[in-house]
């Protein structure tokens, strides 16, 4: 069994974590803790495999503990769940050994993916004494061609289409999710799919802020960059 620590401060997102992890299969939850100090305390008495770690949280961040555990050399593994999407954070992440990075809010399908990927890399590399190229590329780092012509999968093109042009409706003007979605007429959930797409395309352009009770609100706006399709 893979031993996993949650480290999250919100209850309600600890909880929902705590319920995808129960469904797969190969995962056994050692604790859950609500601060980074409370993790590396768990970390340097308790065999822990993976750390499902956020990065905001009070007294020490995540990437904070994360650095850390590099420098008491705790090898195990993180993957961040977290609503931070700088560029910034992700490069540390990276840096520092993190071995997926999943934005907030993420999809069971996401999670169950990473988590999968994790067991089946880690199995493999045990298994073997040497990897050639081609295994490394399909097996440790699931590298596929990726074609400038294709769409994400669950993407549809003509859905596509008539986004952009609601997207370019509103240029000059800000944009929520919910917002856009009552616009095109699908539900939420679809739409973040297609404008997560778009801003990592460089289409849009993303504000993120935090309300008084720390909830971040994504704001799109049209770069005036094209697209075909």
């Amino acid at each position: 069994m893979i031993r996993v620590l949650i480290v999250e401060d919100d209850p309600m997102v600890a909880e929902l974590n705590r319920r995808y992890l129960a469904c797969i299969p190969g995962f056994l939850l050692v604790a859950a803790v609500k601060t980074g100090d409370a993790a590396l305390v768990i970390l340097l008495k308790e065999k822990i495999d993976l750390v499902l770690l956020d990065v905001f949280m009070p007294g020490l961040s995540g990437l904070e503990l994360l650095m850390e555990m590099r420098s008491q050399g705790i090898t195990a593994d993180v993957i961040l769940l977290t609503a931070a999407r700088d560029s910034h954070s992700i490069n540390q992440a990276l840096q520092y050994g993190a071995v997926d990075y999943l934005v907030k809010p993420f999809e069971f399908e996401r999670f169950s993916a990473a988590l999968a990927n994790y067991k089946h890399r880690s199995k493999f590399i045990k298994s073997q004494g040497e990897l050639d190229q081609h295994e490394i590329d399909q097996r440790v780092l699931f590298r596929e061609p990726v074609h400038a012509d294709q769409l994400p999968k669950g993407l549809d093109r003509k859905t596509l289409k008539k986004i952009l042009e609601g997207i370019k409706e509103r240029s000059g003007h800000e944009f929520t999710t919910e917002e856009m979605a009552n616009q095109v007429g699908i539900s939420r959930v679809s739409m973040r799919k297609y404008l997560e797409f778009l801003e990592k395309a460089g289409f849009l352009s993303l504000d993120i802020s935090y309300g008084s009770i720390g909830r971040p609100v994504y704001k799109y706006q049209y770069t005036g960059k094209e697209y075909g399709v």
